[in-house]
C-alpha cells in the first residue's frame, strides 16, 4: 500500500524504510531551487550544470560532480519530522537551500574539472589531500577566509575553502569585490574568477554521476537513521550535559526551598571560572565563555540546586569544564574520543 506522507502517524512514518518514501526533486519546491542554481551557473558563463539527487544529507562525493540534497526535504511531513529529531532541518528555507546548493555546486565543479590538482589551487587553498578531521577549531575573526555558511565552514579544510569562496563568487549580488577589500580572502576570491573565465566554455573532465548515500537505495529505518544522527550530533541537542550536571548538582526538593539555585551560584564565580579556564588550558575565553553560558542555561532549565559547599562546586564545575575545553583543543569536540 502506498505511503501518504500527508497523512501518516509519526510512529509509522518512523518504521519506514528510507528507501519505501515516496519523494522526488522533480515537481518540488526543490525543483526550482535546483533549475535557480543552474541559472546562475549559466549567468556565470559556466556550462557545467551538476545534477541532483536526494540522499541521506546534503553531500557532493569524494571526486564525483552530483549534488546530494536530503530528502527530509522532499516533504513537509518529513521536514516537520526533521526538524523534531534534530532540532532544525537544515536547509528548510529557499535563502538557506540556495546557500547550500551554491557551496555543493563549488565541491562540484571543483571535481567536475579537477581543479585541486592544479598547483596554483594548491598554493591558493593548500592541499586536497590533506586529512578531514572529526572536528575542527575555527578563528572567528580570520580575514583569511570568506564567511558563507555558519560556523566559519571555509577554516574546515582546502576543499571547503575553495567551495566557500566559489559560494561567495556564484551568488548573485554578492558584491564580494567590497565586501572583501582588504581581506586576505580577496586574493582567493580573483584567483577563483580567473579560474572559472578559464573553464567557463570547457566541457567538465569528469562525467561520473555515481549517486552515493542515494535515499530510495538505503534500507534502514528512519528511527535508526535518526537514533545514529542524535548519537553523532549529541553535543549539539541541550540534555548534552545533564547527566553530568546531575553529578556536581542536584534536583530541586520542593519541600526546601532554601535550596541556593546552582545557575546563581556557579554566576557568582563567572569570572574566577573562567581566568582559571582560560590559564590552565589555554584556549580563548569566548569558547570557554560560551561554554559556561550554555551550562548556566541548562542548570536553569533544570531548576538544579547545590546541597555541596561552593567551594566543592567551584571545583567540581571548573573540573568538569576543563576537561570539556581539553576535548575541544584536542579533538574539535566537547565530547572527545568515541
Amino acid at each position: 500500500m502506498p505511503i501518504d506522507l500527508n497523512n501518516i502517524t509519526e510512529e509509522t512514518l518512523l518504521n519506514k524504510r528510507l528507501s519505501e518514501l515516496p519523494i522526488q526533486i522533480k515537481d518540488t519546491w526543490l525543483d526550482a531551487c535546483v533549475t535557480e542554481l543552474h541559472k546562475e551557473l549559466e549567468a556565470k558563463g559556466l556550462c557545467f550544470r551538476p545534477p541532483c539527487y536526494l540522499a541521506d544529507e546534503w553531500l557532493t562525493p569524494d571526486r564525483i560532480p552530483i549534488i546530494g540534497i536530503p530528502f527530509y526535504l522532499a516533504h513537509p511531513t518529513l521536514i516537520k519530522l526533521e526538524k523534531k529529531m534534530m532540532l532544525e532541518a537544515e536547509g528548510e528555507t529557499k535563502e538557506w537551500c540556495m546557500k547550500l546548493l551554491r557551496h555543493e555546486a563549488g565541491h562540484a565543479i571543483n571535481y567536475a574539472y579537477k581543479l585541486f590538482k592544479k598547483r596554483s589551487w594548491q598554493k591558493t587553498f593548500g592541499k586536497f589531500t590533506t586529512e578531514y578531521e572529526e572536528g575542527y577549531r575555527f578563528r572567528p575573526y580570520s580575514r583569511s577566509f570568506v564567511r558563507h555558511l555558519e560556523d566559519y565552514y571555509a577554516q574546515y579544510h582546502p576543499d571547503e575553502d575553495f567551495a566557500e569562496t566559489f559560494a561567495v563568487w556564484l551568488t548573485p549580488d554578492s558584491n564580494w569585490q567590497e565586501k572583501y577589500k582588504g581581506w586576505k580572502a580577496m586574493a582567493k576570491l580573483k584567483y577563483v574568477d580567473s579560474l572559472m573565465q578559464e573553464i567557463n566554455a570547457k566541457e567538465p573532465l569528469v562525467k561520473d554521476n555515481k549517486e552515493y548515500w542515494k535515499a530510495s537505495a538505503i534500507r534502514r529505518t528512519l528511527k535508526y537513521h535518526y537514533k545514529k544522527k542524535q548519537d553523532h550530533h549529541a553535543e549539539d541537542f541541550p540534555h548534552f550535559h545533564d547527566a553530568n550536571l546531575l553529578r556536581i548538582f542536584s534536583k530541586r526538593d520542593n519541600t526546601n526551598k532554601k535550596q541556593p539555585s546552582a545557575a546563581k551560584t556557579i554566576r557568582k564565580y563567572r569570572k574566577t571560572i573562567l581566568q582559571s579556564l582560560s590559564r590552565w588550558t589555554g584556549e580563548k575565553k569566548y569558547v570557554a565563555n560560551d561554554l559556561f553560558n550554555n551550562l548556566l542555561a541548562r542548570c536553569r532549565e533544570l531548576d538544579l540546586v547545590c546541597i555541596e559547599s561552593e567551594t566543592e562546586i567551584l571545583l567540581r564545575t571548573s573540573t568538569y569544564m576543563t576537561t570539556l575545553l581539553m576535548n575541544y583543543m584536542y579533538t574539535g569536540k566537547l565530547r572527545g574520543e568515541k
